[in-house]
């Protein structure tokens, strides 16, 4: 699972395992990351530090796409919609092993720079608890509820019921707070040499791609955890 060099540069000593999620909220595979990250942490035996960052699989989406899903992902992918129909209903299948309930046919993507903001607010207000809580709503809103990401309306309905403070939630989405942060998160990802989500980065200096199993991931924090113990060198996991 290891392989030569250290592109994440961190130290990674320190009894906390620090692991850093660069998702889109918009992303199917990175939802079932995020159930995936959850079954590997519950039998883990140490302080672990979870923070989502910020991922943007189409920074210029509109705040909602017009007409089907299904018809757009096919143009975009060249193929017909059958097929990508097909594809949805697998992928649907391996989340709901994962205790995750996709609805392709509800789900309204859209542009989802607000959804970010909101989560680099529920980090500073709450840290790896809350930002994990407003993650999981948003996946759930988007995925199972139908409701359109990109709203400002929806956003915030969500975001409350989260637990987000009203007023915080209102100032961010009013102005352009903590755009900065997401475009820093995504040109983090640019120099990590990042190019697909979800991608999971251990104590800096393992990165795993794609949504892996909870076993690889539990495998991974321990790997990291002990190497972190003992002060050793370590590479970089895939």
């Amino acid at each position: 699972m290891c392989c030569e060099g250290n592109p994440f540069g961190g130290s990674g000593v320190g009894v906390r395992v620090k692991v850093e999620i660069w998702s889109d909220v918009a992303c199917p595979w990175c939802a079932i990351g995020t159930r995936r990250i959850a079954a590997a942490l519950e039998h883990f035996p140490h302080e672990v530090e979870v923070r989502y960052r910020s991922f943007e699989l189409d920074p210029n989406a509109p705040r909602e796409h017009e007409g089907d899903r299904s018809d757009r992902l096919a143009a975009k992918l060249g193929t017909d919609v059958a097929q990508v129909r097909a594809m949805e209903a697998r992928l649907a299948g391996i989340a709901a092993e994962d205790g995750l309930e996709i609805r392709f046919d509800r789900a309204r993507d859209g542009n989802t720079a607000d959804a970010h903001r909101l989560l680099h607010l529920a980090w500073d207000l709450g840290g790896s608890e809350l930002q994990s809580t407003v993650k999981s709503a948003l996946v759930k809103a988007l995925f199972t509820d139908g409701e359109p990401i990109g709203s400002v309306e929806a956003l915030r309905r969500i975001a409350v019921a989260a637990g987000l403070p009203e007023a915080d939630v209102d100032r961010v989405l009013r102005s352009d707070e903590y755009l900065d942060a997401v475009r820093e998160d995504e040109a983090q990802a640019r120099r990590y040499g990042i190019t697909g989500v979800p991608f999971f980065v251990i104590d800096g200096r393992y990165g795993l791609s794609g949504a892996q199993p909870a076993d690889t991931l539990a495998q991974a924090l321990e790997q990291a955890w002990h190497e972190s113990q003992a002060g050793t060198p370590s590479g970089n996991a895939r």
